[in-house]
């Protein structure tokens, strides 16, 4: 991000700190200025726990036991299991589209913090490296931004955060979108790769939306490819 409108922002944040992201009512003190939140919606949005989650994928389940129909369908996964938060719908989807296209920078605080509190509650992830999912090739560029590694720009930012490798890059693709699973994995086939001589041994990729799971499966399988051992991922939100 350009350092001039970087600057511009916080001194923005600083003096006129807006709105709540979800209600739009004003903001009272530090936690929730620096989050963008205002406390009854932040309330609001804490994760509830679920009876029942997929071993691989993370979303909760209905009537299947420990796997999902989905990931049974799927196959074999390159990673060992899947974390996801909020389901992509109603003021969740809200959150997402105030963060990822209005540019709210501040609810990557919001975020950082509820990865950590995951991270922190699991045993198989205290010796791991986070790794982002890469930008499109020019997004930085265009856009001024990406929202994934400003989120782990942020989390780094906290003492209890992981250690950071940004070793996965991406060529130019197709446009994911109108594309089914198997052929979302065969476009993004050779198009991420590792850029790292050292061998990570267990690894957490960082991502904000579960759509299909391509993405994630692309990158872990690069990652297992280039010997690490266990790899597993971390998604925001879940479609």
């Amino acid at each position: 991000m350009n350092i001039f409108y970087k600057i511009y922002l916080q001194l923005k944040h600083f003096l006129f700190p807006g709105a709540c992201a979800l209600c739009g009512g004003s903001l009272l003190g530090h936690s929730e200025i620096r989050c963008s939140l205002c406390t009854e919606c932040r309330s609001s949005i804490e994760s509830s726990e679920v009876l029942s989650l997929c071993n691989l994928c993370g979303k909760p389940l209905i009537t299947e036991i420990d796997t999902c129909l989905p990931c049974r369908n799927n196959g074999e996964r390159s990673y060992e299991r899947l974390w996801v938060i909020y389901p992509y719908i109603g003021k969740y989807r809200k959150l997402l589209t105030e963060y990822k296209f209005r540019k709210n920078l501040y609810l990557a605080d919001f975020f950082a913090e509820k990865i950590l509190e995951v991270i922190a509650g699991e045993g198989a992830l205290k010796d791991a490296v986070i790794v982002p999912v890469p930008p499109r090739p020019g997004k930085i560029k265009e856009n001024g931004w990406d929202q994934v590694e400003h989120l782990v720009k942020r989390m780094e930012k906290i003492k209890s955060c992981l250690p950071v490798c940004r070793c996965l890059k991406r060529t130019k693709s197709k446009v994911q979108k109108s594309l089914n699973r198997k052929d979302r994995i065969d476009n993004l086939k050779g198009k991420i790769y590792l850029n790292l001589k050292e061998k990570i041994k267990t690894v957490l990729i960082i991502d904000d939306v579960l759509t299909t799971g391509s993405t994630m499966e692309v990158c872990a399988s690069v990652l297992k490819d280039a010997g690490a051992e266990n790899v597993y991922g971390l998604c925001i939100f879940y479609d």
